[in-house]
């Protein structure tokens, strides 16, 4: 706990000892009035100074109008009344105002102590020091010292530093930090591992691809820190109503203190009776259970949405959630893996070993998703075949010699291009065609894999009225396949980057006013359409800078069900802010009319402002167990 925090509690406690004490004086004893006075202000003060003096300098600097201001304001007026003719003394309800108004102070810094843990915690993972090799000697250097290049090592239980490539060493990893996952993942060479990360069983040699502030997780500190700058639709209406309100409320005291009793003729016998409930009145109307609980709500939904792994750049973007009406999905690293492997092989001439065979070997040097599948496939590449790469034909495929074979591994254009009759193929995927020598040897299908979790997530959108787009740019047939399999509503095949901002573009102008749209991909090519969605979700964001930078909700790992997720705790945490904002209006004006009615004794007008702002907080807290 904080000092300050300690420091509070000490003073509540030591004022509610002493207010007791000053209740008893007063009732079995026979003390001028002034001398009650001088008792009460010592809990007062001991409580209140800290109030008052803000109070003070919020009017100096001309914010007269805040709740410090209204609190002091109404408690001075309490002290006061006891001295006019014909009236009690309220000195306890004085201290009892102010009391519980440092309660409910208390109770908001606990609660925003525990929505900004999570952020601390990311914090505390920050690496303190770096293991450079420098001339094959480790030295504890600063990560912000560490350059592009420069090789680290890092030891088990130690925190990864910088984000690098792994050179030497296979080790697991705790990714929690930054995914939200508490299983290790698995870590081998020439594998991209993230600062953030915490090395767990054996030693690692990492080269050092980003500067340590242009790190994926320094990145993210900052995305979380700033995550409240960008408020919601609510945050905002309740700061506007309170600069309007305010005011007015104070008006209406005023006027409730002074507008009777000058009708009535006789205005020092009632206006006592009319100052009480004009200081009530002003004692209700403070909207501090508004300005506290709701930030508060979407303070706690992002700290729990970032436990998750799921980091949402502000309020509004956790609002907009709320609001989803379509949610467009690029297909490969989102709804799928990413991963290709060799589902068939067709051969017409060879066997099917010795196609792949072929294939695999002209694909060597290919750092390509389908080569990388084609070499997979075939395990046994360091054999004594000599490989020779002739061309390399963008957009088409791979021509090379393979033991002095002329071997062409590439798709149907490529095979057209050559003037090599091919054959088609009744499977579902990427076709990739082999020719031996100018003829035609056969071709292997490729295929991605859907992701575990893709089909049940996209059902929950389908079942919640959420329509499922999916935007890719493979073929007809292999956009149709997923389709299905995955029970997309809708989807749109053979689209080049742009095609899909201009297909999001035409899904938001068609929805403007039913709904939002949001957009996921995995990566840079998706940044603009990213970009320009209602909500851009960034999948698998680990390395992917551009994703971070223009994506309005980052999610840690490759999980699609993960949006489910954030969608379902926005929903909450939205449904929270609404229920602080009815709980305290109608209390408040139940009482308000109480208050003008003379029926509301102060200890009520506390409640209706200190325990509801209390009640509003500790319900704003349960956002952080979502």
């Amino acid at each position: 706990m904080e000092e300050e925090t300690k420091k509070d509690i000490v003073k509540i406690v030591l004022s509610g000892i002493l207010l007791v004490v000053a209740i008893l004086i007063e009732k079995f004893s026979n003390f001028e009035i002034w001398q009650y006075l001088l008792i009460f202000l010592i809990p007062y003060l001991i409580v209140g100074f800290d109030v008052l003096k803000e109070a003070v300098e919020k009017l100096v600097h001309g914010e007269f109008l805040e709740e410090e201001f209204l609190m002091s304001v109404a408690t001075i007026g309490a002290l006061a009344i006891g001295f006019l003719p014909n009236t009690e003394t309220m000195f306890h309800e004085a201290v009892f105002v102010m009391l519980f108004f440092k309660i409910g102070e208390l109770f908001e810094e606990i609660a925003e102590g525990k929505s900004e843990k999570s952020i601390e915690e990311l914090i505390k993972l920050r690496p303190d020091y770096a293991n450079l090799l420098v001339n094959d000697k480790v030295e504890k250097v600063d990560p912000e010292t560490v350059k592009v290049g420069d090789i680290i090592e890092v030891y088990p239980g130690e925190k990864v530093p910088l984000d690098g490539t792994v050179i030497s060493g296979n080790s697991s990893v705790n990714t929690a930090a930054l995914t939200g996952e508490s299983v290790p993942r698995t870590i081998k060479e020439n594998e991209i591992i993230s600062a953030g990360f915490v090395n767990l069983t054996s030693n690692i040699k990492i080269k050092v691809t980003k500067k340590y502030e242009e790190s994926t997780f320094s990145k993210i500190i900052d995305m979380v820190k700033n995550a409240t700058d960008n408020k919601s639709k609510s945050e905002r209406f309740i700061t506007k109503f309170a600069r309007f309100y305010t005011p007015i409320v104070v008006f209406l005291a005023v006027a409730i203190s002074i507008i009777p009793p000058l009708i009535h003729g006789n205005f020092m016998e009632i206006f006592p009776t009319w100052l009480v409930r004009g200081l009530t009145f002003l004692v209700v109307s403070c909207p501090c259970a508004l300005v506290v609980s709701v930030p508060l709500a979407f303070m706690g939904g992002i700290g729990a949405l970032s436990r998750h792994g799921i980091l949402v750049k502000g309020s509004s973007h956790l609002e907009t959630l709320t609001a989803l009406k379509n949610i467009a999905f690029d297909k490969t690293g989102t709804l799928t893996q990413g991963v290709f492997e060799v589902v068939a092989i067709h051969p017409e001439k060879y066997d099917e070993e010795k196609l792949l065979h072929l294939s695999a070997h002209v694909e060597r040097y290919s750092k390509h998703p389908i080569a990388i599948s084609l070499k997979q496939a075939f395990k046994n590449e360091d054999d004594d075949c000599e490989v020779k790469v002739i061309e390399d034909i963008s957009g088409y495929g791979i021509k090379a010699l393979v033991n002095k074979q002329e071997v062409v591994v590439g798709n149907s254009k490529l095979m057209e291009k050559l003037n090599i009759e091919w054959k088609p193929c009744h499977h579902v995927g990427t076709i990739v065609h082999v020719a031996i020598d100018n003829e035609y040897a056969g071709h292997i299908v490729i295929s991605d894999k859907i992701k575990e979790d893709s089909k049940e997530a996209v059902e929950y959108l389908n079942k919640n009225g959420i329509n499922t787009i999916m935007l890719t740019g493979d073929h007809e047939e292999v956009a149709k396949d997923f389709a299905e399999k995955l029970s997309i509503k809708k989807f749109y095949a053979e689209l080049l980057p742009q095609d899909k901002v201009d297909k999001v573009e035409e899904i938001l102008k068609n929805t403007e006013k039913s709904g939002k749209t949001a957009f996921v991909g995995d990566g840079i090519n998706d940044a603009p359409v990213i970009a320009k969605a209602d909500i851009g979700v960034a999948m698998g964001a680990l390395g992917q800078d551009a994703a971070i930078e223009v994506a309005d909700v980052v999610l840690m790992d490759d999980k699609v069900s993960k949006l489910v997720d954030a969608i379902k705790i926005s929903k909450k945490t939205r449904n929270l802010a609404i229920m602080n904002i009815w709980f305290a209006e109608i209390v408040k004006f139940v009482v308000l009319i109480m208050a003008f009615l003379g029926h509301a004794p102060m200890w009520l007008a506390v409640f209706a402002d200190v325990g509801v702002t209390v009640i509003a907080v500790l319900n704003s807290m349960r956002a952080l167990r979502f």
